[in-house]
């Protein structure tokens, strides 16, 4: 018996619905779960569905619904595997440590495989769990250098995705376009108008009430990719640099868990700059 997950999108028309679950019934799948969503300003047409069966070409069914669909329709049929993943990092360990907890305990959906960093701060830590650290000084190199020896590593292994934690390199474009839709990033995005090293001493001078964090697809536009979560906590005048701070990190790493396990668990779609998320 397999457990499935479909995703399907494509230009919204009458009887889309209909389609699907007949296929799916064609091929002895039955639903466990379906939600939809219609993008009413783009006529476009979004569903999730969750199915059991005895499934033996999965090609064949993706071709057989994308025959029931309108042209431009984009179906995946996923099978329940774990994701594997790849985090790069700086100096900060807060989301890396949160991450790689979960994965320790088998309580986060993907499988680490490796962990790279610009810097030795994090590889004792990395090391101890059993994840290999793989160290790329930035260091008198220029950025294609520095991005080729990353690629390298990361060619080692079959990946799903990138998750940045910390990492604090600009990507170039076309590192991107290489892991197109591939790369989460958290980012302080609620801190908008403090760019540079020391947002939260700044978001301190300015005297802010509210910090928070987005985590989001990495495009080639700095911090403008889709987002995929996004949360804020209050803060006062009792607030200092350092509290401030704490309060970000414990925000962040919150952000950025979530998004992972949305995408995890295949609940999220690309549509534009914006995403279709089915919680």
């Amino acid at each position: 018996m397999n457990e499935l997950t479909i995703l399907i999108s494509c230009p919204d028309q009458v009887g889309l619905v209909t389609n699907i679950t007949s296929v799916l019934a064609a091929h002895q799948l039955n639903i466990i779960a379906m939600r939809e969503f219609v993008d009413e300003a783009n006529k476009a047409f979004f569903t999730r569905i969750a199915c059991t069966g005895n499934l033996e070409n999965k090609t064949r069914l993706e071709q057989k619904l994308l025959e029931s669909l309108p042209p431009e329709a984009e179906v995946n049929v996923i099978d329940q595997q774990e994701k594997q993943i790849a985090i790069l990092v700086t100096k900060e360990y807060h989301c890396l440590a949160e991450i790689l907890i979960k994965n320790q305990f088998k309580t986060l959906g993907a499988n680490v495989k490796c962990v790279i960093g610009n810097y030795e701060s994090l590889r004792d830590f990395t090391e101890k769990l059993g994840i290999p650290y793989f160290y790329v000084d930035h260091n008198g190199k220029d950025k294609t250098q520095f991005e080729k020896e990353i690629k390298a590593i990361l060619n080692q292994f079959d990946l799903n995705y990138l998750v940045l934690a910390k990492f604090m390199r600009i990507l170039s474009a076309e590192f991107v376009k290489d892991y197109d839709g591939k790369v989460i990033n958290i980012h302080h995005s609620f801190l908008p108008a403090f760019i540079g090293a020391n947002p939260y001493r700044q978001a301190f001078e300015r005297g802010v009430k509210i910090i928070g964090a987005t985590a989001h697809f990495v495009t080639d536009h700095l911090d403008e990719g889709p987002i995929i979560t996004q949360h804020t906590t209050h803060i006062d005048h009792n607030f200092g640099v350092k509290e401030m701070v704490r309060a970000g990190k414990e925000i962040e790493k919150k952000v950025l868990l979530e998004a992972l396990e949305l995408i995890f668990e295949d609940r999220v779609f690309v549509s534009g700059n914006k995403t279709v998320i089915f919680k």
